[in-house]
Formats: C-alpha cells, sequence, structure tokens
C-alpha cells in the first residue's frame, strides 16, 4: 500500500498525498550560459521530465530563471546553499520550487524570511540532505553518517520551517550507500507526514549508476515509499529520464509505453536473438502504446512462456511463428520478423 503523504504543487505538478510518482531531473550546463541551459530543458521536457531543478548559485544565475519557465511548461526548481538571498530573489523571478537546507542560511531571521516569500506564493520547499552535509552535533551522537543520522539532520531542518507554520516540504535523504538510503527513507517514512524525494546521490556512470538506482529507488517504491525520483548519472542529464522512466515501468508504475520481454537464449536458439531484440527495442523507444512485446528465442517454448504478452515473436531455424496473447498467426523468414513485427503493432 502506498505511503500516504500531505500534497504539495511545483507549479501544476502535485508531489505527495497519492499523485502519481513524477520524474525529475537537475541541468548540467553552466548556469550563467542561459542558451545552453534552455536548450538542455527542452531535451529534457521533450524527453519525457516533469520537473526540472537548476543550480543557482549566484545572482546573476537568477536571470536564468524567466528564460527556462519561457523555454518549457514543466515545473523549475532553484537549487540553492548557504545564500537565503538567493532564494528571496528566486522567489520573487517566479520560481516553481526551492531546493534549501535551512540550516545553512543563518538565523531565525533569515529562515523567517525565505518561508514567508514562499508561503505567500504557496512555493514549496524541498529539503535535501545527505551523507557529506551532516550537522555536527548529529555526526558527533552518531559516529557516521548512519541512516538515522541523515534522518534526524533532514528533520531538524524542516523543524526550522515547521516553526513558521509552513507544511509545503518534500524531503530527499540521499546517500551514494544504497543500503543506507534505503533505510534511510524508511525511517522517514515513519517519521514524518511529507512528501519524498528518492534518490540515490552520486550513483556513478550511465552503467554503475542506474543499477544502484534501480535498486535503492525501485526497493522503496515497491513498499509504497516516495512520491518523486531523481535518478543521478554522471552522463547527459536526457539519460536520466530513461531509466526513470524504465524503474517506474518496471514496477507497474507508469502503463505507457511498450514493454519488452526477452528470453536470454540457449542451445535452443537458431536465430540471432540478441540482434533481434535490440532492433525491436530501438524500433519502439517512442511508441507510446501500453503494450507487451515479447522476443522469445525458441518456437517449441517462446509462445507459452510468453503468454500474457500482447503480440510476440519465437524464434525457429531460420525463422520464426508471430503470435498474439499465446496464439500463432503465422511464421516469417528471419529476415522479415522485424518488418512483420512491427506491422501488427502498428495496427493495434
Amino acid at each position: 500500500m502506498k505511503r500516504h503523504s500531505l500534497p504539495i504543487m511545483a507549479g501544476g505538478v502535485q508531489i505527495g498525498g497519492g499523485a502519481p510518482v513524477s520524474i525529475q531531473s537537475m541541468l548540467s550546463t553552466p548556469a550563467e550560459d542561459f542558451a545552453a541551459s534552455a536548450a538542455q530543458a527542452k531535451r529534457l521536457e521533450a524527453a519525457g521530465c516533469e520537473i526540472i531543478r537548476a543550480a543557482i548559485p549566484n545572482m546573476d544565475a537568477v536571470g536564468l530563471i524567466p528564460v527556462l519557465k519561457e523555454a518549457v511548461s514543466v515545473p523549475i526548481v532553484a537549487d540553492i546553499h548557504f545564500d537565503y538571498r538567493l532564494a528571496l530573489e528566486s522567489v520573487a523571478a517566479g520560481i516553481d520550487k526551492i531546493r534549501i537546507n535551512p540550516g545553512n542560511i543563518g538565523d531565525d531571521s533569515r529562515v523567517k524570511q525565505v518561508v514567508d516569500a514562499c508561503k505567500a506564493k504557496n512555493i514549496p520547499i524541498r529539503v535535501g540532505v545527505n551523507s557529506g552535509s551532516l550537522e555536527k552535533h548529529i555526526l558527533a551522537k552518531y559516529g557516521a553518517p548512519t541512516a538515522q543520522a541523515l534522518v534526524d539532520s533532514a528533520l531538524y531542518h524542516v523543524h526550522l520551517i515547521e516553526k513558521f507554520d509552513y507544511d509545503q516540504i518534500a524531503i530527499s535523504i540521499k546517500s551514494s550507500d544504497v543500503p543506507t538510503m534505503i533505510e534511510a527513507y524508511r525511517l522517514a517514512a515513519k517519521q514524518c507526514p511529507y512528501a519524498l524525494h528518492l534518490g540515490v546521490t552520486e550513483a556513478g556512470t550511465a552503467r554503475m549508476g542506474l543499477i544502484k538506482s534501480a535498486v535503492g529507488i525501485g526497493s522503496l517504491l515497491c513498499d509504497g515509499i516516495g512520491d518523486t525520483i531523481r535518478v543521478s548519472l554522471t552522463a547527459d542529464p536526457v539519460e536520466e529520464i530513461a531509466a526513470a522512466k524504465d524503474i517506474l515501468k518496471a514496477i507497474g508504475l507508469r502503463k505507457n509505453g511498450v514493454n519488452i520481454v526477452s528470453c536470454p537464449t540457449c542451445g535452443r536458439t537458431k536465430i540471432d536473438l540478441i540482434g533481434l531484440a535490440n532492433k525491436v527495442e530501438a524500433a519502439l523507444k517512442d511508441c507510446e502504446k501500453p503494450l507487451t512485446v515479447a522476443v522469445m528465442g525458441c518456437a517449441v517454448n517462446g509462445p507459452g512462456e510468453a503468454r500474457e504478452a500482447d503480440i510476440g515473436v519465437a524464434g525457429g531455424d531460420g525463422c520464426a511463428l508471430l503470435f498474439k496473447k499465446g496464439e500463432i498467426l503465422r511464421k516469417v523468414p528471419e529476415d522479415q520478423v522485424l518488418e512483420e513485427l512491427l506491422k501488427e503493432i502498428e495496427m493495434m
């Protein structure tokens, strides 16, 4: 059962409160390069990114906010560290959400100014902590960035916002250690009512980062924990969107698009199944039909093992059987398998 969290609105996107899990990413272009940042934001939106975060490291970078708002229709989040004035100016510039840690911006009067500015426009605040940002007193208590230490740090920052009667809050508690990340979010889910932004920080390159993120984010989502996600990769951020969509699709939280199932091959396989499966995946990557497509290596077991697939092929000796819902349609030569499969999908 999905954990129910307090809903917040980032622009037109609801986070928490039973809303679908939303996909986020962050611009990797220099904040001062407005043109490159707008171009990357457009690519992210086209790829399916639903919330875009941008670093706002100085006052000049605040000018990026209206540029991004003009370039894309998805909500924009300002990523701010230490300088409360950047948060105030970002709110004035029309930002949809603020990422800031109240404990890092000075005394209560500064925190109150930021909270009051956000409250006036109903702009949510994301508190983001990670294993490298723990306060000295919390590290001293636990001796290491344990899961509970991360949660204590997050709740410390949240309390600074709550003091000024504001609850439009999301929390991220990220660690590059996957088991710690999972445990921290499970603890937070029990200890507070706020929306949770899931992610494995510093996850790595496209290969290992995807594996770590799938394990960490996927485990929590299967527990019903998590309201919005970011797959952090040392790669083009557009790859983060594809990875996030695939994670959500793999656990049944997204139904749009093709789900491809394919067997690992065995000694009975008589066609180039690996090549065929890759071609099918590439040909259908932009197909939005909610179909399960099977690419199986053996004509003896294929239709039976993939009976639940909407459509599929099962290899033979230089040919393949084309089947739909487990029922064989016809036999086709190996060099025509992809073409015939795509024809059938086009008609579905």
